[in-house]
């Protein structure tokens, strides 16, 4: 018996793991000392009203021999494909069959299993700070390479910079598998439709695939934002498309997403389609039928309405943490288009420094910026997903500590 040593390679833990070990000690040894979590990118907020209504529908369902359902579609029920495809591309103009879409247990799954349809001997691009799962499950894969001088041979970095506004430069040399999510995380900035449109014709004119994580799309604010890759035209034929319910919905807890793969998408005449219907077929059995059932459920005009109040209200928290760490002399960036905060750490100090002090001076726990790479080193993310209470008692002790 051997194991994959590429699982060797990495980090024995994951860095939100690293982050919660930090801040259970820390409460263990100050119980007396409430702490405001403003890090992992958790929702706070209840379910919408119309999802608990539909769950509590289904489970009814459930209940009788004459309304129970088993194993569900593989790739989803009819009625929740009929709905996305309508709601979340055709009204923004986008045609997009229901075949060419695939139900899943969330987006962070789909990020890291899609790399199961891909040959280990392709070059991956993503952006330097990046969300984690995109580079540690190319290392588990063993696309990475050594870790030489802190980063992997074979992963092309592309740096996001407060130079390059946060925005990653094509590449300068031949990728195969390009990462992007936009609005970003961590750095929470967003992309217009005139430079995303320059990556699609990078990747269609390179043989590339572009891997676009749009999980933050419900909070996109201004009208030259695309919400998904598949507005630009050219997309279907070098683009898959991770969504979530996490964010837009509050699903963390519940877990829904799903992934979008055209059919004009072809590798040596192959479609990338039929490869991951068979990859699901295989490995998944579909998700819940109470879950699809309160996923549908967003898309009521009702849905729609409370979601749009539950977004409204982080990106209120956002709108928070930004003016009030801007008015205390913090340069920051994000919040506009995103649930996400990005600000420099101030006097030098290293991003685990400073996680360390809000921790320790006025317990405020956000993110490291070097656990996103190395070029997030200096920086720090705060999120919006805490109570509007919380987050502005928050953004008080930031200022009372940093202020003299």
């Amino acid at each position: 018996m051997k194991i994959n040593d590429n699982f060797l390679k990495i980090q024995s833990s994951y860095l939100f793991s690293n982050i919660a070990k930090k801040v259970n000690a820390y409460t263990a040894a100050n119980p007396d000392k409430p702490i405001i979590r403003l890090g992992i990118g958790d929702v706070t907020r209840p379910l919408a009203p119309a999802c608990i209504d539909a769950m509590h529908k289904a489970v009814d369902e459930m209940a009788d021999e004459k309304t129970f359902m088993g194993y569900p579609p593989e790739y989803g029920h009819k009625w929740i494909l009929e709905a996305i495809a309508e709601n979340d591309y055709r009204q923004r103009g986008v045609e997009i069959d229901e075949s060419e879409i695939f139900l899943s247990d969330g987006a962070k799954s789909d990020c890291g299993n899609i790399g199961d349809i891909l040959s280990v001997d392709n070059k991956v691009a993503v952006c330097d700070p990046v969300y984690p799962v995109y580079v540690d499950t190319n290392v588990m894969a063993g696309r990475s390479g050594d870790f030489v001088n802190g980063g992997w041979s074979n992963i092309y970095y592309m740096p996001c910079t407060a130079e390059n506004n946060f925005l990653p430069c094509l590449p300068t040399e031949k990728v195969d598998i390009i990462y992007l999510c936009f609005p970003n995380n961590p750095t929470g900035m967003a992309i217009t439709k005139t430079e995303l449109k320059k990556w699609v014709d990078y990747a269609n004119e390179n043989g590339s695939l572009i891997l676009f994580d749009s999980a933050y799309e419900a909070f996109i604010t201004e009208d030259d934002v695309p919400h998904s890759i598949f507005e630009i035209e050219g997309a279907k034929t070098c683009a898959i498309e991770f969504r979530s319910f996490s964010k837009t919905a509050g699903f963390t807890g519940v877990r829904c997403g799903y992934t979008v793969v055209p059919h004009d998408l072809k590798c040596d005449g192959v479609e990338l389609n039929s490869l991951w219907a068979r990859r699901q077929a295989t490995k998944f059995n579909g998700v819940s039928y109470i879950t699809q059932r309160a996923a549908a459920a967003c898309y009521s005009e009702e849905g729609k309405k409370q979601i749009r109040e539950i977004i409204a209200y982080y990106q209120n928290n956002a709108k928070v943490i930004y003016n009030g760490l801007k008015e205390c002399g913090f340069t920051v960036y994000g919040a506009k288009n995103s649930p996400y905060v990005w600000l420099k750490t101030p006097d030098n100090m290293g991003s685990w420094e400073f996680f360390d002090t809000l921790l320790n001076e006025i317990q405020v726990v956000g993110t490291p910026g070097e656990g996103f790479g190395p070029s997030g080193e200096g920086y720090f993310r705060l999120t919006a997903f805490g109570s509007y209470e919380n987050t502005v008692k928050a953004v008080e002790r930031i200022k009372n500590y940093f202020v003299k």
